[in-house]
């Protein structure tokens, strides 16, 4: 996975999307962080060196004072609207495995160019799809090719979780995936 950027919106309180991009594929995977924790990203991913460390560059310098070195990240659980995810690290030729919260798994990684992973299964949970549409594309027209018939609310959302991921609005995108994944049953 890819930083593609991190969001916010005003009725998310604070919050940011920090949204993952699947490389080379077309899924988005938006995770919630706090303000702190999108900071911390932030200031790695534009190269903005605070005059003091940060928490993360803390971490990454008590890892390097131990000749330790992060290799990967892995985003491997989803439970109850909660991500989960491991640092996995390397210390004296052992690799060791370390649960951390996936904003600040994702801060260390950019933090020694590590690289990011999501399981597929929380991929698939939780994960959005970015096909893009040609600009004009009119919904499909039913069997009976009358187009004058009203969208099925499936429909009505799934073209309203479009225009949020074109606006970049991953918040709703993921309450509207959330959504249409129940109406499909």
């Amino acid at each position: 996975m890819e930083i593609l950027g991190l969001s916010t919106s005003p009725s998310s309180g604070g919050a940011y999307a920090l949204i993952l991009s699947e490389t080379g594929g077309n899924r988005r995977l938006p995770i919630i962080i706090g303000t702190f924790e999108a900071q911390a990203i932030a200031l790695e991913l534009e190269s903005i060196k605070p005059p003091r460390p940060m928490t993360h560059d803390l971490l990454k310098n008590l890892l390097l004072s131990f000749d330790a070195e992060v290799q990967k990240v892995l985003i491997n659980d989803l439970n109850e609207g909660t991500f989960f995810a491991q640092i996995h690290y390397k210390n004296n030729g052992e690799n060791i495995e370390l649960d951390a919260r996936p904003s600040d798994a994702i801060a260390l990684a950019i933090r020694f160019n590590a690289p990011i992973f999501v399981n597929t299964k929380v991929l698939d949970e939780a994960g959005i799809e970015t096909e893009e549409t040609t600009p004009g594309q009119q919904p499909s027209v039913s069997e009976e090719g009358d187009s004058s018939k009203e969208m099925t609310k499936l429909e009505e959302i799934e073209q309203e979780l479009q225009m949020a991921i074109e606006t970049e609005n991953y918040e709703k995108a993921a309450k509207l995936r959330d959504q249409i994944k129940k109406l499909k049953g």
